[in-house]
């Protein structure tokens, strides 16, 4: 009987998310015996703060933490949103009304695109960007409008060519600085002409900010720009800076229209997060300096050997880069990104990433992820040493 139901439009346009696929090709090869060194994905491999899967554990011992939780969060954790915040960033948020928990980036990504667009709408994305920011749009039927980022213009958004475009059209603009996978940092300048852009031609500007801690002295947001809580979203992560990535503890700030039209949405998606984790992440944003410090230690001492690996596979790369990642331009005459990146896999039994995973800009380059303790790394350089590059 032939089969005549088919999906909804949205699901025929989008396709299955590339480490989703590519880590079921690496689970293959390591069932063969091939033990593949992974270099490619942006997971945290330490646990969190002792303190915080303490507090985890004792909470959810309790008897009375196990029901439905408020879609906002317990109060005792957007005020600690709140009071990181303040500290490390030198924001004041409200914590009754503009803070909004989310259930991890990926989201929190999908839920502001439902609350904000409507099919047809224009959202401005980022050529090289997070992947999930075109396929989020795709999913609320949004008409995309790819910026260039291009190592010319510093990895930064041309705002000539921005200007060009049919702004009428588009309602909201995704950024991500620090840059992934680029490793730009921000400066208080782009973000400045950022909420400026977006207040003239009233775009909602989010910008994506889980990585401002890592190989970071001073972390920032864009939501210090005066005046940016009229137009710009905030979201931020503890995926990254708390070593917390399965437990999709994450947030978004910004005035409280915003923040109320984003909570109508999650309020009929979901019925809030786990309280002992709710607690568990009030205490992570407790941590001091030293916790910074010494997951940085960590970060600073991989970094050090992802550039050894980025230089015996011929690539070059700007040592100003911050993040979780290096990102490296591929050397002359190796092929395309992918094909590159597939070499090392099946020559060295490494796994890297190839730039066009996160649009036609990257390619001529390939990514490293930090997430490998130094062991995987000193052994991934021997074997790509190994191989003809």
């Amino acid at each position: 009987m032939e089969m005549k139901i088919k999906p909804a439009r949205r699901v025929e346009n989008i396709k299955e998310y590339y480490f989703s696929r590519k880590l079921k090709e690496v689970a293959r090869l390591n069932a063969e015996g091939k033990d593949i060194v992974s270099l490619g994905i942006g997971g945290p491999d330490l646990p969190p703060a002792e303190s915080v899967i303490d507090r985890l554990s004792d909470v959810a011992r309790r008897p009375d933490v196990h029901s439905y939780q408020p879609t906002s969060g317990i109060p005792a954790l957007r005020e600690a949103y709140a009071k990181w915040y303040s500290r490390w960033y030198g924001v004041r948020l409200d914590a009754a009304t503009e803070i909004q928990p989310l259930i991890g980036s990926k989201e929190g990504i999908l839920t502001v695109n439902l609350a904000f667009l409507n099919p047809g709408d224009g959202v401005l994305v980022p050529n090289p960007g997070y992947p999930t920011y075109t396929s989020g749009s795709e999913l609320v039927e949004a008409e995309i409008y790819r910026y260039d980022l291009t190592a010319e213009t510093g990895w930064y958004p041309d705002f000539d060519a921005l200007e060009k475009m049919p702004l009428d059209k588009i309602k909201l603009m995704w950024v991500n600085y620090p840059n992934m996978p680029t490793g730009v940092s921000a400066t208080m300048e782009l973000y400045e002409r950022l909420v400026d852009f977006g207040r003239r031609h009233n775009i909602v500007i989010v910008n994506d900010n889980p990585y401002s801690f890592i190989l970071h002295d001073k972390p920032m947001s864009i939501l210090s720009v005066a005046g940016a809580k009229d137009i710009a979203i905030e979201m931020n992560s503890l995926s990254k800076s708390q070593n917390m990535a399965g437990w999709r503890m994450a947030m978004l700030a910004s005035n409280k229209e915003f923040v109320g039209w984003v909570l109508k949405v999650k309020s009929n998606i979901d019925s809030g997060q786990f309280r002992p984790m709710m607690e568990a992440a009030v205490e992570a944003l407790s941590c001091g300096q030293d916790w910074y410090d010494m997951i940085n230690a960590v970060y600073s001492s991989r970094r050090k050997l992802a550039e050894k690996v980025m230089e015996a596979l011929r690539c070059t790369f700007d040592s100003r880069q911050r993040g979780l990642f290096l990102w490296g331009k591929i050397p002359s005459g190796c092929g395309t990104s992918e094909e590159f990146a597939d070499k090392v896999l099946y020559d060295a039994r490494v796994f890297i990433t190839p730039g066009t995973v996160f649009g036609s800009n990257g390619e001529g380059y390939v990514r490293i992820s930090l997430c490998a303790d130094e062991d995987k790394f000193k052994e991934a350089l021997k074997r790509i040493n190994s191989i003809n590059i």
